[in-house]
C-alpha cells in the first residue's frame, strides 16, 4: 500500500499472544479488539481497564476442588480472541463487535491492595476472568507478581487459546485455572468459534504441568450435546489424568440464550445431567453447572 504518494509500505508487527498471529500496522486493532499495533510492536489496549470487579465464591469461577468454600476477588477487562456466537459475557468479550464498554483504570498495585483488603472476609487472591484475560496478559503478569508476593493465590479463567510463550511467562504466578473446552470437534472450533482446537488442547496440557486445572464445557442444544462427543471429550481428559497424575474436574454447564443465539432455547436440564453421567464413565469429578 502506498503512503503519501510513495511506495513505502506500512510496517506491521506480529502479535504472538495467541494462535491468530495478527499482523498490525500502527493504530490497527487485532481480532480480539484489545491489542493494537504501535511503531515499536503490539501493546494491550485494555491494560488495567477494568469492566468488572467483585468478590465471588471460588465455586463461581467455577473451581470446585481449589480451596472450596473460599472467596476470591474477580476482575475482568474487555476483549476476546474467539467469536463464540453464544457468548455468555458478550458485553465485555465484544464477541459480536459491539463498542468497548465503560471501564475504570485499576493499577496492579491497586488490585493487589483490594485483594489484601478482603482477606479477613475469606479472600484467597485474585481471579482474572469475565472476558478473555490473556489478551491483556501483561496486566495479568504484573498484577499476579504482586498478588503472589503478598502471599495470595492467582486464578485464570480462560478459553485456553494463548500461545506457549504467554503461558510460560505466567507460569511462576498462576496457581489454578478453569479452561473452556468448548467442544471436542476441530471443525466446530474453526467454523463456529473462530478458534483452534489443537491450540486449546496444547494449552491445557501445558497448564497441567504446573497448575491446578478444571475444565468447563458449555452445552449448546443441537451442537455439542451428543453422548458420542461427550464420551470422546471425557476420554481425552481421562488420558490427561493418567499422563499427569492429576485429577481434572469437568464442569458441564447449561447454556442460556445470549448474543447471536438469543433466539434459542436454554439447554434442557436433563441434557446436562445425562451428559454428566456419560462423563462419569471415565471421570470421578464431574459437576453440573447453571442447573
Amino acid at each position: 500500500m502506498g503512503e503519501n504518494g510513495n511506495n513505502k509500505t506500512a510496517v506491521k508487527n506480529k502479535c504472538d499472544v495467541c494462535f491468530r498471529g495478527c499482523e498490525l500496522a500502527e493504530g490497527q486493532v487485532g481480532v480480539c479488539l484489545s491489542r493494537v499495533g504501535t511503531a515499536d510492536g503490539v501493546r494491550p489496549l485494555g491494560y488495567g481497564q477494568i469492566t468488572s470487579l467483585a468478590l465471588d465464591p471460588i465455586e463461581k469461577k467455577p473451581l470446585n476442588r481449589f480451596f472450596p468454600g473460599s472467596l476470591i476477588v474477580s476482575v475482568g477487562s474487555y476483549g476476546c480472541n474467539l467469536k463464540c456466537p453464544f457468548c455468555q459475557n458478550v458485553s465485555i468479550s465484544l464477541a459480536d463487535g459491539r463498542a468497548v464498554p465503560e471501564t475504570e483504570y485499576v493499577s496492579p498495585e491497586q488490585l493487589c491492595a483490594i485483594a489484601e483488603k478482603y482477606v479477613p472476609q475469606g479472600n484467597i487472591g485474585v481471579a482474572f476472568t469475565y472476558n478473555e484475560p490473556l489478551v491483556s496478559y501483561e496486566y495479568v503478569r504484573d498484577s499476579a507478581k504482586l498478588v503472589h508476593a503478598a502471599g495470595l493465590k492467582n486464578v485464570l479463567v480462560t478459553n485456553g487459546s494463548a500461545s506457549a510463550r504467554v503461558l510460560e511467562e505466567l507460569r511462576p504466578y498462576v496457581d489454578a485455572m478453569n479452561i473452556d473446552l468448548k467442544c471436542f470437534n476441530a471443525e466446530y472450533y474453526a467454523k463456529v468459534l473462530k478458534g483452534d482446537f489443537e491450540a486449546t488442547k496444547t494449552f491445557i496440557e501445558k497448564a497441567l504441568e504446573f497448575s491446578h486445572v478444571e475444565l468447563t464445557t458449555l452445552i449448546i442444544p443441537g451442537e455439542n450435546d451428543s453422548e458420542e462427543e461427550m464420551r470422546a471429550l471425557s476420554s481425552w481428559v481421562y488420558t490427561l489424568e493418567m499422563k499427569y497424575k492429576k485429577e481434572i474436574p469437568l464442569h458441564i454447564s447449561r447454556f442460556f440464550p445470549r448474543s447471536d443465539y438469543s433466539d434459542r432455547q436454554p439447554t434442557p436440564v436433563e441434557t446436562v445431567y445425562r451428559l454428566a453421567e456419560v462423563a462419569r464413565e471415565k471421570l470421578e469429578h464431574v459437576y453440573e453447572g447453571n442447573c
